[in-house]
C-alpha cells in the first residue's frame, strides 16, 4: 500500500466509520455484526482506493453507502436464523440520506470551527461523542460544574448567533 493510499484510507475511515456503523447497526441490530460489516466494507473499499480522487465527494460517499448497505444485507442474510423478527430494510436504510448528512456535517464543522478551546472540545464530547458530564470533566481536567457552565454559555452564544436551536 502506498503512502497516498494509506492516507486516503485513514481519511475515509475518519469521515465514514461512524455513519457506516449506524447504517450497519440499523440493518443488523447487533453491535458485533455491525462492526464486522464495517470491517468487511473497508476491506472491499481497500481494493478500490485508487478510484477515489476526493474522499469527501458525493460520489465517494454514495459508493461507500452502497458498499456498507450491501455488506450489511449480506451479513443479515447469512445470519437470518439468529434474528427473531424481520428488519424493515427500507426503513433502516433511510438514515443514509446522503445530502442531508453531508449538509448537517458541514454545518456542524462550521459551527465548531468558530469555537475556542476548551469550548469546542466540550461541545464535541458532549453532543457528538455523547459523553457524560463527568467523563468530559475528567478528560479536560475541569470540574463538572465548570464544564456544564461553559457548555451553557457556549450554547447561549451560538443561539444568539442563530447557529443552534433550543435543542441539545
Amino acid at each position: 500500500m502506498t503512502k497516498e493510499d494509506s492516507s486516503k484510507l485513514t481519511t475515509l475511515y475518519s469521515l465514514y466509520e461512524q455513519p457506516m456503523y449506524r447504517i450497519a447497526y440499523a440493518v443488523l441490530h447487533d453491535e458485533g455484526l455491525a462492526e464486522d460489516a464495517v470491517s468487511d466494507a473497508f476491506i472491499r473499499i481497500l481494493g478500490k482506493l485508487h478510484k477515489f480522487d476526493d474522499c469527501r465527494s458525493a460520489k465517494t460517499r454514495s459508493y461507500i453507502i452502497k458498499v456498507i448497505k450491501s455488506t450489511s444485507i449480506n451479513i443479515y442474510r447469512k445470519n437470518k436464523r439468529r434474528f427473531t423478527e424481520e428488519v424493515p430494510i427500507d426503513d433502516a436504510l433511510q438514515i443514509a440520506d446522503i445530502r442531508t448528512d453531508t449538509e448537517k456535517k458541514q454545518q456542524v464543522d462550521n459551527i465548531l470551527s468558530t469555537l475556542d478551546e476548551p469550548d469546542r472540545s466540550i461541545v464535541m464530547m458532549r453532543c457528538i461523542r455523547e459523553m457524560s458530564w463527568r467523563e468530559v470533566a475528567e478528560k479536560l481536567s475541569l470540574t463538572e460544574s465548570n464544564v456544564r457552565k461553559r457548555f451553557e454559555r457556549t450554547k447561549k452564544r451560538l443561539r444568539m448567533k442563530g447557529a443552534v436551536s433550543d435543542e441539545k
